[in-house]
C-alpha cells in the first residue's frame, strides 16, 4: 500500500486460527469420510472451505483500511481496494449492541454507494477510536 497515513488490520492471530480451524474441520472431514459417516463430512467440509477462505482473505488482504491526505482506502470484494476521497465520505458511524451481556461495535463507513462495515477483529483496534481517528484527520 502507498499509504502513509494509519492503518488497520487483522491481527496476524486471527488468521492462523482461521488457517488451523480449516486444517482441523478437513482432518475431520478425511476421518469421517474413512469411517463412512456421511452427515459429519457434510458439516465439516463447508467449514474447512469457509474458514480456509476467511483465512486466506486475512493473508491476502490484512489491511482493511488505511487513511491518508486524499482520503480512504478500503478492501472490497474478496481482496481488492478502494480508494473513497474525503468528499465521497457521507458519514461516519460506530454501531454499538448489546445482547446476552455482551457489547459489540461496528465502524460504518457510508460512501452513498457503498457502506463498508467492520468489526473490531477487522481493524485490530476498537472502531470507537478508528472512527475519531477518521473524523479528526477528514470530516
Amino acid at each position: 500500500m502507498d499509504n502513509v497515513g494509519p492503518m488497520w488490520k487483522v491481527r496476524r492471530e486471527l488468521a492462523v486460527f482461521k488457517i488451523l480451524g480449516a486444517l482441523a474441520c478437513a482432518g475431520l472431514a478425511a476421518y469421517w469420510y474413512a469411517g463412512g459417516d456421511v452427515p459429519g463430512v457434510v458439516l465439516a467440509v463447508p467449514a474447512a472451505v469457509l474458514l480456509g477462505g476467511m483465512g486466506l482473505r486475512d493473508i491476502l488482504a490484512p489491511v482493511r483500511l488505511a487513511m491518508d491526505e486524499s482520503g480512504i482506502t478500503v478492501v472490497h470484494g474478496f481482496a481488492g481496494r478502494r480508494h473513497v476521497p474525503w468528499d465521497a465520505i457521507r458519514d461516519i458511524e460506530v454501531d454499538v449492541r448489546r445482547r446476552w451481556g455482551l457489547r459489540s461495535e461496528m465502524l460504518e463507513i457510508d460512501t452513498g454507494d457503498h457502506l463498508h462495515i467492520f468489526s473490531a477483529h477487522d481493524l485490530g483496534a476498537s472502531p470507537t477510536e478508528v472512527a475519531a481517528a477518521l473524523r479528526r484527520r477528514g470530516m
